[in-house]
């Protein structure tokens, strides 16, 4: 073969999927942690905020395999329990979780600050804004709703049991794409606040930011984040950065308020020739 035609898509952006836990809503992401503390409480088995925090982003039954796997909990498991974790357990475990996870999420819906700004700045830009979660149907039916009631709604929901699979899989992101009508993939990005975010974006060839101060990598409330130390603050926000740059973020913004300056920046290389 003597030539090969390369396309390049160097257009504007056409849509943003949002993640929702420490990206939209839940400053901190706090509401996946104080429902899995309280989950493995009842199974004899305390973890610490550190041991809920892995795995967050992922599909809930393998954030919960995830947690599960860190040494430390398979150890603790095993002295309280005789055994290590089987599958017939996780399984049970996800069945009390996933009411104690709905019942909480009705309080941590509010809009992290800037959301609701940047919302209106990107339907004024001609922007579609989707959504992906590690929340099942049922959970995001409650956080949806009390979400709207605060001003958020974006133009499309969609969840890891409306799916072949979860984060890090790209399947919720192309249904996405589907929902709006937007292609190609390079015209969209993906937003999130996990490596889990990064990575669900990058495996459907879509741009990737990735929120440094907000998010569960931080892990705090907006109040703790403002009565920090600029060097305090600086120093996470650097730690958090660097996690999601090592999963592939082609932008780190500290918070959704900055969204619109990224998508500036990513327009910028589109118009160069570059590719997610």
């Amino acid at each position: 073969m003597d030539f090969v035609f390369r396309r390049a898509y160097r257009g504007k952006i056409k849509a943003v999927i949002l993640d929702w836990a420490g990206t939209a809503v839940d400053h901190g992401s706090f509401a996946p942690v104080a429902a899995l503390l309280r989950l493995f409480e009842q199974w004899g088995v305390p973890i610490t905020v550190e041991d809920a925090r892995t795995g967050m982003g992922l599909m809930k039954k393998d954030h919960l395999r995830a947690i599960l796997a860190r040494q430390r909990v398979a150890e603790a498991w095993q002295m309280a329990r005789g055994c290590l974790p089987s599958e017939a357990e996780v399984e049970a475990m996800f069945a009390q979780l996933v009411p104690l996870q709905t019942a909480l999420l009705a309080e941590h819906a509010e809009p992290i600050p800037g959301l609701l700004e940047v919302v209106q700045d990107l339907r004024q830009r001609g922007v579609k804004i989707g959504s992906t979660t590690g929340y099942l149907s049922g959970m995001m039916t409650v956080l949806a709703t009390e979400a709207a009631r605060r001003g958020y709604t974006p133009d499309c929901i969609v969840c890891p049991d409306q799916v072949p699979a979860g984060r890090p899989c790209p399947w919720m992101c192309y249904q996405n794409a589907i929902q709006l009508g937007v292609y190609p993939n390079e015209a969209i990005v993906k937003v999130g606040d996990t490596p889990a975010d990064v990575e669900e974006g990058l495996n459907a060839g879509m741009w990737c930011v990735g929120v440094a101060l907000t998010g569960s990598l931080v892990g705090l409330r907006e109040h703790e984040v403002n009565a920090l130390a600029p060097e305090r603050r600086d120093a996470l926000r650097r730690c958090a950065a660097e996690q999601l740059y090592r999963a592939g973020a082609h932008e780190i913004i500290d918070g959704i308020w900055e969204l619109p300056e990224a998508l500036t920046r990513i327009e910028r290389r589109l118009a160069q020739g570059e590719k997610p």
